[in-house]
């Protein structure tokens, strides 16, 4: 049996202690049902104590200040009853102000203790007391009145009669009564009070006797659970060091494709900008191809009717001239009208004003020669073409910029061409190599005179233009202007894809990226830039005059 016994044991204790493991690894609801427990012991013991409280308070504040009222009421009436009487025995006032400098401290007496304990005022008994103090009050009221007509003896012998004494007794019962009934009270209240108390230390107790085991049991199981969690967190550990080599092997994988997939973004982003942008001057070329077109017929019929106009008006002034020579001596009515239109101011302005219209018109067909060589439109054909024709229609094109208006001066354009041959290229895509490099020009001139006051501005804003031959291979376009310049940091990131030095929406960075790509990958030549800050900017251009090569490595 012992045998038996003991073997039944050490299952007990394995269970245990496999049950206070798991516990141990899950400690929280255990912990949830103590602190719930403590909570449901915690409650009544409180309210409890809190009943205990109110009693006491009550006793304090209350009752002991019904015993006190009780005690001020019985000297008060003590106090009026000698008042009263020592007037009628002296016949000296003082007595009776005395009474009434006391009645009123007795009334507020009485008045607090009915607040306080309004059931002791209540009944036979205190109906009884209070027409005694009725009667008391009327008597002793009726003595001072006698004592005023000097009749000090007949007031002692109402206050000294036996109906006097009789209302005395008969309220003094009273009061001793009243003084009982709140005696009971206070008693009653006392008692309370101590079950209070000792259902409070009794629930104190229990409360003890129930939750130290519980907690003992509580503490247990976070011991072994900080033991199990120490023991967990090295293997975490562990695990963390393995976790962060494979992260940072991953991590290298991953910015190297990181890199990857951003170069390859920045490249599709730089070629839809560039389609954008050529997409934006094929339109440009498409619609001043549309505009050349529509001028130019009209143009030309006022061109070639003017030279017949010409012709029409030397006959007619050759006819009026004869008719001056074979006549001298017209009618009075052709020399009013001769001296009306003055005759002769007419025949010469007439003559430059048809000089001015064939100017105009001369002017307009270089315009529209201008707008159609710019509006090439045929990107993927290579043609031999004059460099200078190109630059010229550029100015052209943009003109308007150039000009005066508001605070800004006129930008004047210094030509200096060398004697350059027809060289192949993509007529349009250079066409939009020198607007970007143009207009960039003019942005840093007028940004430089925005920040100058009128009186500042002394030399005149300009932009230089160059050409030469660097070899029978090579030819060189260089455009300088006398802007603010461009700091030397800035200088190698002038053609990165969407780097801009011009504020939000004035710039995107991508005109100059889009310019050196094109001279770069599809002429295969150079595109460079050198400034000194406070003296201007120059961009310089070489082109080979020929595309074989290119064209030959582009079919490949």
């Amino acid at each position: 049996m012992k045998r038996k016994y003991n073997i039944s044991a050490s299952r007990l204790k394995v269970c245990w202690k496999y049950l206070a493991h798991q516990l141990a690894l899950h400690p929280s609801p255990v912990i949830s049902v103590t602190v719930v427990l403590t909570l449901l012991l915690f409650i009544p013991q409180t309210w409890v104590a809190w009943q205990a409280y109110q009693d006491f308070n009550s006793i304090i504040k209350n009752e002991l200040r019904l015993q006190k009222l009780s005690d001020t009421i019985t000297h008060l009436d003590e106090v009026l009853t000698m008042s009263a009487r020592m007037n009628a025995a002296t016949g000296n006032p003082m007595w009776e102000q005395r009474y009434r400098s006391f009645e009123p401290k007795l009334d507020a007496a009485i008045k607090e203790s009915i607040k306080l304990a309004p059931q002791a005022y209540t009944g036979e008994d205190a109906k009884k007391t209070d027409i005694a103090n009725q009667r008391l009050v009327e008597m002793e009221y009726k003595s001072f009145e006698i004592v005023k007509t000097s009749q000090k003896a007949a007031a002692q012998a109402l206050l000294s009669s036996k109906e006097y004494e009789l209302q005395k007794q008969q309220y003094a019962d009273g009061v001793a009564s009243r003084n009982h009934f709140i005696s009971i009270q206070l008693d009653n209240k006392i008692a309370g009070y101590r079950q209070h108390l000792f259902w409070a230390t009794f629930s104190s107790f229990f409360s003890l006797a129930m939750l130290i085991p519980a907690w003992i049991f509580v503490l247990s199981l976070l011991r072994e659970y900080l033991r199990i969690k120490q023991i967990t967190q090295i293997a975490i550990e562990h695990a963390n060091q393995e976790l962060e080599i494979r992260v940072g092997q991953r991590t290298e994988e991953l910015t190297v494709k990181n890199i990857q997939i951003q170069r390859t973004l920045q490249e599709l982003q730089q070629t839809q900008m560039q389609l954008i942008q050529t997409e934006k001057m094929s339109s440009l070329g498409q619609m001043l191809a549309g505009i050349a077109h529509e001028i130019k017929n009209p143009v030309n019929f006022v061109s070639g009717n003017i030279v017949y106009a010409q012709e029409y008006l030397y006959d007619l002034l050759k006819l009026v001239q004869l008719y001056q020579d074979n006549y001298p001596n017209p009618p009075q009515e052709i020399k009013a009208k001769i001296k009306a239109i003055d005759l002769n101011f007419l025949v010469k302005d007439f003559t430059k004003l048809l000089e001015s219209m064939k100017v105009g018109t001369n002017r307009i067909e270089e315009i529209i020669y201008s707008l159609r060589n710019f509006s090439r439109t045929d990107e993927t054909a290579v043609q031999q073409v004059d460099i200078h024709e190109g630059i010229d229609s550029t100015l052209m094109i943009l003109s308007h910029r150039l000009k005066a208006h508001d605070v800004q001066p006129e930008i004047a354009i210094v030509k200096e061409y060398g004697i350059l041959p027809a060289i192949e290229c993509y007529p349009s895509q250079l066409n939009q190599v020198f607007m970007n490099i143009l207009a960039n020009a003019i942005d840093a001139l007028e940004e430089q005179n925005n920040k100058r006051k009128s009186a500042q501005i002394q030399a005149q804003s300009y932009i230089h233009i160059s050409t030469q031959v660097l070899n029978p291979d090579k030819i060189l376009i260089c455009i300088r202007d006398n802007g603010a310049g461009i700091p030397e940091n800035i200088i190698p990131r002038l053609f990165d894809p969407f780097f801009t030095t011009k504020t939000v929406g004035h710039g995107t960075g991508i005109g100059l990226s889009i310019s050196h790509q094109i001279i770069v990958e599809k002429h295969g030549g150079k595109l460079s830039c050198q400034s000194t800050v406070g003296e201007g900017t120059e961009f310089m251009i070489e082109l080979k005059t020929s595309l074989s090569s290119n064209l030959k490595l582009s079919n490949k």
